[in-house]
């Protein structure tokens, strides 16, 4: 393996896309190639091999492995539908039960504390869920899920976790939590946000993670768990999914770090971690996935590239130009048919209906609050506030004169 080339191709990622602290664990079959960190945290510190961070829905695929396990036992039976509904645990898990953020927006409601509450919450949500064989992708399901493996084991989820998934693999450095910012661990430093070109630590808002998104690691363990796959990874859509070439992977977005894991057909295993959070023009670390694997198969993978920068600086300019636009009709008052004035009221109805907006043509109909929204693009939110705030204005002065 090539060190040197993936330094370099993992500095130049990081240099592109504005991510100050990334590590990354590779082995090979069952073998571990390399735990290497790059960067630094958000308190100054040297990213290594042993730096928690959080690897988001990545999770999911450890939620998956424990209901696997108690089906194996008998605890679980995949196949008949659970919670007083006609979903099944292998419906859940391969998110087809027909519940989405749209028939249950799990960011915008009031958060469960508890695998048990996230259930009281999903009740009407399962009574009218039709699975349909749709792929509809939610946290709600793995939320489910994780319930599934409390019922069955008699015991919490993360304690579950703990004793039969972290600890045979020798994953010491792993937990599982319930809900951010509140149970991570108190060496885990928070991640970053940012906008205009520049990484901010904050903390990860308010969200309920248990089964979903929850685990927080370091490169090490997930390299036991990487090389743990040949005989653990399942080839049926449970935890895991298939990309156009046939790989399996799944990716992970929280609003303070990104992560993903690869499965190469050449048998690689790849994980990647970072402490910048998903923004507008950057959706994680897929393409750094893709890049290693090609520079583990010996071929050039493409150039990091990143619309992060472009994307804030054209909003930048907008919010100025929005600035400029209305102070010039401040002073420079001109009568338009009261119909044209509406218009000025367009880019507030945009604001308050962008959560919505977002989801439906962003983000496959995922659910967003507006705190969250800030931290996916303040300049999408400033631009929007600011040209809503002089528009506003401009109409109000024209009407009273």
């Amino acid at each position: 393996m090539n060190l040197a080339a993936l330094a370099l191709l993992v500095s130049s990622f990081m240099a592109g896309s504005s991510y100050p602290g990334v590590a990354v664990a590779i082995t090979r079959g069952d073998e571990v190639v390399a735990v290497q960190g790059f960067g630094h945290d958000s308190a100054g510190a040297p990213i290594t091999g042993h730096t928690k961070m959080a690897i988001a829905s990545v999770s999911k695929s450890f939620t998956a492995l424990a209901v696997r396990q108690l089906a194996d036992a008998g605890k679980i039976d995949l196949d008949r539908p659970v919670f007083d509904s006609r979903v099944t645990p292998r419906q859940l898990l391969a998110h087809k039960s027909g519940i989405s953020d749209r028939t249950l927006p799990e960011k915008s409601l009031t958060q469960p504390n508890s695998p048990a509450e996230a259930v009281d919450r999903a009740r009407e949500a399962l009574r009218s869920a039709e699975p349909d064989g749709q792929f509809r992708y939610t946290n709600t399901n793995y939320h489910l899920a994780a319930r599934l493996v409390e019922i069955a084991s008699g015991e919490s989820f993360d304690a579950y976790l703990a004793k039969h998934v972290f600890q045979p693999l020798g994953m010491t450095e792993t937990v599982a939590i319930d809900v951010t910012p509140r149970d991570l661990p108190a060496d885990f430093r928070r991640g970053y946000g940012y906008a205009y070109g520049i990484s901010v630590p904050l903390n990860e808002p308010d969200r309920f993670v248990a089964g979903s998104d929850g685990v927080v690691t370091t490169a090490a363990d997930m390299a036991k768990w990487l090389a743990a796959q040949p005989s653990l990874a399942p080839r049926d859509g449970m935890g895991w999914q298939q990309d156009s070439q046939g790989q399996l992977r799944h990716s992970g977005i929280w609003f303070t770090a990104t992560a993903g894991q690869l499965l190469t057909k050449s048998g690689y295993g790849i994980a990647v971690m970072s402490t910048s959070g998903v923004t507008l023009g950057n959706e994680g670390t897929y393409a750094l996935e893709n890049g290693i694997a090609d520079v583990l198969d010996g071929e050039t993978p493409p150039e990091p590239s990143s619309y992060r920068l472009p994307i804030d600086l054209v909003l930048a300019a907008l919010t100025l130009l929005s600035i400029g636009l209305c102070v010039r009709a401040l002073r420079r008052p001109r009568r338009f048919p009261r119909a044209w004035q509406v218009l000025r009221f367009v880019p507030l109805g945009v604001l308050l209906a962008l959560p919505t907006l977002l989801g439906l043509l962003y983000g496959g109909g995922r659910d967003i609050t507006f705190f969250q929204l800030a931290h996916y693009s303040l300049p999408l939110v400033v631009w929007l506030g600011v040209s809503s705030v002089m528009n506003i204005s401009v109409a109000v002065v024209r009407w009273r004169r």
